[in-house]
């Protein structure tokens, strides 16, 4: 009785336990909820609607997982946007800053307008803006990451350590993923695709060779990238080839009757001007036996030269 009262106190606290998590998330949606009324009460927010807005054809992300799009979408079915999106008033119509992907789940999830907040900024601006909220806030793989980066810098006239203060990242970070788009365009692919990590890509950045490296590349994606930087390693510093050596019939048939006569493996390195014998044995018996015929070979040659 004791064991399962134990057992029931253990599934009860685990239920406990998802039930206040369950409920301090409630808590902070609502939270979220009433601050948000607020905000479009004070005009601090609009609700805009969803057809008078455009996305933003400049913006790193170019992929939206269709799964994780629906899935926001069912939430935002149940608790509505409680993070407006941030648009920019160009014409008549208004294009999106940051906030593409809860557009886009806010057109499945049927809604007629969403909560935003419009800016007005200069198209410099605009371009800055966009891309570091995006690299800020949005789930963008490490190819769109390094392209975005990589477009900061031109169009806005920024460094890599002013783009690393920016994204609150180390130059050293900023410099190994803006090193991908060095990568040939299949390889990068594979990233994109999620078949190869960031990770692995590295190590694939010192290999010049672009038919090599989109090979290993095809290789890694079932490696580990410690594996991966073996093979690297292997691919930049092969061992040398040892040329081979051909042997005479004559030597061949040498060590052929030298196992016969000793009765255990002979190995020939080298050629007939020069090389080694190797005279195998695999016990102190085998080695007795081998000393005994040598002794009365040497003992035999011996008699022949007295004679």
């Amino acid at each position: 009785m004791a064991a399962a009262k134990k057992g029931l106190g253990k599934s009860f606290d685990s239920l406990l336990g998802e039930n206040k998590t369950d409920k301090k998330q409630s808590i902070l949606i609502d939270e979220r909820k009433k601050e948000l009324k607020k905000q479009i009460a004070t005009g601090e927010v609009s609700e805009i609607e969803i057809g008078e807005i455009d996305p933003n054809y400049e913006q790193p992300r170019k992929n939206f997982d269709q799964q994780s799009l629906k899935e926001l979408a069912d939430s935002i079915k149940t608790h509505g946007i409680i993070q407006p999106i941030v648009l920019v008033k160009m014409g008549s119509r208004y294009m999106i800053i940051a906030g593409e992907r809860r557009w886009r789940a806010a057109k499945i999830a049927g809604l007629k307008a969403v909560p935003a907040i419009v800016k007005k900024y200069t198209p410099q601006q605009i371009k800055e803006v966009s891309l570091i909220e995006n690299l800020q806030r949005e789930d963008l793989n490490p190819v769109e990451t390094a392209r975005a980066i990589k477009q900061l810098m031109e169009e806005c006239n920024m460094t890599q350590e002013s783009v690393a203060d920016r994204l609150g990242k180390s130059r050293s970070a900023i410099a190994n993923t803006l090193r991908l788009l060095t990568l040939d365009e299949q390889v990068l692919d594979l990233v994109e695709k999620n078949r190869l990590s960031a990770g692995h890509a590295r190590t694939l950045v010192v290999v010049t060779d672009l038919d090599a490296q989109v090979k290993l590349a095809q290789r890694a994606c079932n490696m580990s990238v410690r594996d991966t930087e073996k093979m690297v390693r292997e691919y930049l510093n092969p061992k040398p080839v040892k040329p081979r050596v051909e042997q005479s019939i004559e030597l061949k048939e040498l060590v052929s009757n030298m196992q016969r006569v000793f009765a255990t493996k002979v190995t020939a390195i080298g050629n007939d001007n020069k090389g080694r014998l190797y005279i195998d044995y695999y016990t102190k018996d085998d080695l007795d036996r081998i000393c005994a015929m040598i002794e009365d070979l040497r003992f035999n040659n011996n008699d022949n030269k007295n004679e």
